[in-house]
């Protein structure tokens, strides 16, 4: 491949020598969500109303850490957060098996996730616990 035109970017070199199905690898709508939502999708998961939303932050976090969270996980984490909800909560530690979450209760959103690995057990920025 001899590239010696002049290129103002990495999407007309893309363009140039990519094929078009290179380009988009997902539909309008994938590309708009989340990891853990298009992998709920993907497994079957999406098919659940689950309220709880994953922040970008938790994302990556799930995927750095290779935490992949069962059907039956999701459920149990839903239900954690109304429960923090149902006793005025607004930012709970939600821990369920090996793994911890801090789940922002009013948006539904999960902070970030943490599995026993981790080197520091301190959680700062939480107004209550959920066990479960």
């Amino acid at each position: 491949m001899n590239i010696n035109q002049n290129y103002t970017s990495i999407r007309q070199i893309q363009e140039t020598y990519l094929p078009k199905s290179h380009l988009n690898t997902g539909t309008v709508q994938e590309q708009n969500q989340g990891f853990s939502d298009i992998f709920a999708q993907k497994a079957g998961l999406g098919d659940e109303n689950y309220e709880l939303k994953f922040s970008k932050h938790a994302d990556a976090r799930l995927a750095d850490r290779n935490i992949n969270l069962t059907n039956e996980q999701l459920k149990r984490l839903d239900a954690g957060a109304k429960m923090a909800g149902e006793k005025g909560i607004q930012e709970s530690l939600v821990i369920m098996d090996n793994l911890s979450f801090i789940v922002n209760v009013k948006n539904k959103t999960v902070i970030t996730a943490m599995d026993q690995s981790e080197k520091s057990n301190v959680y700062t920025n939480i107004d209550g616990a959920v066990i479960i």
